[in-house]
């Protein structure tokens, strides 16, 4: 037996045909996993790398404000390098040819901390002991700066700090490195350890055309962690 499909029903068939397709491949696509999301996951850029494990001898620290960046040596041999942040406009880091004048690893600012109220709430991240007025009931507590290495008479120093804006200068002068290596630098570092510090910590800003503007300073300032604990300042 034979079937004659006028025009009209070839086209209503043909239509059935084409909406039955697309949504069969639409049911698939929608059932297909997906892991675009996994693969534009970007990685945080590493504050520090070491392999001075494998060599040995005298230390040696050289560090560029410019790039806010140090490289240590030990024995002649490059041991590691580390982001730092150092002194900002106000309080800018000197630069010159030091050597390392006291190791305390458990060190306490006795010029830049914070105050404290009764209830032990912080009232002034920012002060400085002997210049900030302390309110009747509250203290001035000190701000830790584990790690410490001395290389000024004058309280400059390498220790453990908070790196805020990895680039960018953010301490009263010090020079603070990442919280996982200080440690690590100061084991292999010794009193009588060189220091040579070079640049400005002063950069060229690029104008929306790509052509540099003057020379300015980096001017980051930096609020110190809200936490119980009192945060790196200097």
């Amino acid at each position: 037996m034979k079937f004659h499909l006028y025009p009209g029903s070839r086209r209503l068939i043909s239509s059935a045909v084409l909406v039955l397709s697309c949504g069969l491949f639409s049911a698939c696509s929608v059932r297909l996993p997906t892991h675009a999301s996994n693969q534009t996951k970007k990685e945080t850029a590493p504050l520090f790398k070491w392999w001075g494990d494998d060599t040995s001898g005298p230390a040696a620290i050289k560090i560029n404000l410019d790039e806010q960046k140090a490289v240590i040596y030990r024995g002649g041999q490059e041991a590691g390098w580390t982001i730092l942040a150092s002194g900002t406009t106000k309080h800018p880091t000197p630069s010159g040819t030091f050597y390392v004048m006291e190791k305390i690893q458990d060190k306490v600012s006795n010029t830049y901390g914070v105050i404290m109220n009764e209830a032990g709430e912080v009232v002034n991240w920012d002060a400085k002991a002997g210049v900030t007025s302390v309110p009747a009931g509250c203290r001035f507590v000190g701000a830790q700066m584990p790690y410490w290495m001395r290389i000024t008479s004058y309280g400059v120093g390498m220790h453990a700090g908070d790196i805020p804006e990895p680039g960018l200068p953010a301490s009263h002068g010090c020079i603070r490195l990442p919280r996982d290596f200080a440690g690590t630098l100061y084991n292999v570092v010794d009193v009588g350890t060189q220091v040579t510090i070079t640049g400005t910590g002063q950069y060229v800003a690029p104008l929306g055309n790509g052509q540099p503007q003057a020379a300015q300073t980096r001017t980051s300032e930096t609020t110190p962690a809200r936490s119980s604990s009192v945060a790196s300042l200097r």
